[in-house]
């Protein structure tokens, strides 16, 4: 049996072997001129070195001395040393609220100094929270506006409520092509007031760039390395650039230097340890088999994703990603994955992603070792976690009561009541989201005609039963998630939803 190391290096080497298009082959092959750079610094706080802090150039992963001091040589392609920013201390910033755990590698120089100095949390972040965002997508400063005005002040008031250690995390998607918006992104972190961290996203590039190394210049100067690490309390998290850009095209993909950088991280983490690991294309959806391809595409998974678990496969992993504007739980290699429903929505044209699920975010909490979630709709409540329709709102269902529980995974156990008896049980199976058909199917749908190209898409997140006489407006829907918590909604009809929103 393969050790994971050798299985890495495997993978490494083969690489380059894998049925890319031409544009990415001819990228991999990029040549590099490369020379020495020695950096030394320390990790400090309060003036004390800290030792066993990991820092990195993105390839080679060393921890500081009892002193706090570091050493070593990385070459002129990096861009970056970073700090692994350990659990028990604030999580540096840049005057922009965004997280600073990295100082730019000299690449003129042979040599450079780097200090990184912290200060230890006031509250202990064995209990801490994470606020996931997905695909923000901002194109135009009328939809920076709606982040301003709708995305900020909902996040203030959840932080503020929390009371514990929380920082935040963009999984890509931070705009929609036009990076002169960056500014506006991080105008909305340094209201909401917690560090927050950044993912690249197939948005965030430089269209222009010839390799993939350098489509993420623009990002970089904003917010540091496109991948890295850091731990809270008990939890190790990764953040990882899996948009691969072979200067035409882009695809879901971990290249070489990034897998070696991984496996040296997450060899000083002890196995059996939560890992929580950040990307924005999906390792892998089930958006092929719910539309009826042969198999994902490469725009839409992670090629080389088998690389990805067997890395994982020592640990309690998760991984959350973006990119689909739908909500899913995916178990797959050994590890879960939680793809987000986004901040967006269906691209800013109405409050919902075009599967159903509410624009918002996920937030998770850690106590120790475990991990709990839930989504929160932007505007709504941390316990409004089902939407359910009245029999007659899907025309190929017509006699179903119908749910979308969009953080539903098969650990869940929807039922629904008559009163105060008990029916029986939804069912999940695949479906439209019949408010989603309502907003975005057709040619002149949805209202804004710069986003006529949105269309609903199939989900497996929609449970149904059959009421039969049952008097509806007695009738409730219990959702039960994994931890205990128990959600209810009473149905409506599409236009009751719709007025609901302010929509009717």
């Amino acid at each position: 049996m393969l050790s994971r190391r050798s299985f890495v290096k495997r993978s490494l080497a083969a690489s380059a072997a894998l049925a890319f298009p031409a544009p990415f082959t001819r990228a991999l092959a990029a040549p590099r001129r490369l020379r020495p750079v020695r950096i030394q610094g320390v990790v400090r706080a309060g003036g004390r070195g800290l030792g066993g802090v990991a820092v990195s150039d993105g390839m080679q992963v060393v921890e500081t001395a009892a002193d706090g001091t570091f050493s070593l040589i990385a070459d002129s392609s990096r861009t970056h040393v970073f700090m692994s920013t350990p659990a028990g201390y604030e999580i540096p910033t840049n005057a922009t609220g965004t997280a600073r755990f990295y100082e730019p590698i000299t690449r003129t120089s042979e040599e450079q100094t780097t200090t990184f100095d912290l200060t230890p949390l006031e509250l202990d972040d064995e209990h801490h929270a994470v606020i996931a965002w997905a695909d923000p997508q901002t194109q135009d400063l009328y939809e920076t506006s709606l982040l301003h005005a709708q995305t900020v002040p909902d996040v203030r008031a959840l932080v503020a409520a929390l009371d514990v250690p929380a920082f935040g995390i963009t999984v890509g998607d931070i705009m929609f092509d036009d990076l002169a918006l960056f500014p506006e992104y991080e105008r909305a972190v340094q209201r909401i007031g917690v560090p927050f961290f950044q993912v690249v996203g197939n948005h965030d590039i430089l269209f222009e760039a010839m390799t993939d190394e350098a489509s993420t210049a623009t990002f970089e100067d904003h917010f540091g390395p496109r991948y890295y690490s850091f731990d809270r309390g008990a939890v190790h998290h990764v953040v990882l650039d899996d948009v691969f850009w072979s200067g035409a095209q882009y695809a879901g993909y971990l290249d070489a230097d990034q897998l070696a950088w991984l496996d040296a991280d997450l060899a000083r983490i002890a196995p059996g340890r939560t890992v929580v690991v950040y990307l924005h294309i999906p390792a892998l959806g089930s958006r092929y088999v719910r539309v009826g391809d042969e198999r994902p595409s490469a725009r839409g998974s992670v090629q080389n994703r088998e690389a990805l678990y067997r890395l994982l496969e020592p640990f309690e992993a998760h991984l959350v990603s973006g990119h689909t504007h739908e909500s899913e739980h995916v178990f797959e290699g050994g590890v879960h994955e939680h793809i987000i429903g986004t901040v967006s929505g269906a691209w800013w044209s109405g409050p919902i992603c075009h599967d159903g699920t509410p624009s918002g975010y996920a937030v998770f909490e850690a106590r120790g070792e475990e991990l709990r979630w839930r989504y929160k709709p932007t505007g709504g409540s941390l316990d409004d976690q089902l939407r359910v329709y009245t029999s007659g709102s899907d025309a190929e269902r017509p006699d179903a009561l119908i749910a979308n529980v969009w953080d539903w995974d098969p650990a869940w156990t929807v039922v629904w009541h008559e009163g105060s008896d008990q029916r029986g049980a939804l069912t999940a199976g695949l479906g439209l989201d019949p408010l989603s058909v309502r907003l975005h199917a057709g040619d002149t749908l949805p209202v804004r005609e710069n986003r006529r190209w949105v269309d609903p898409v199939p989900t497996n997140h929609l449970l149904t039963a059959t009421a039969g006489n049952a008097d509806l407006a007695r009738v409730t829907v219990e959702a039960t998630d994994r931890f205990g918590r128990t959600y209810t909604a009473a149905p409506l009809t599409v236009e009751a939803h719709l007025a609901a929103m302010g929509l009717g």
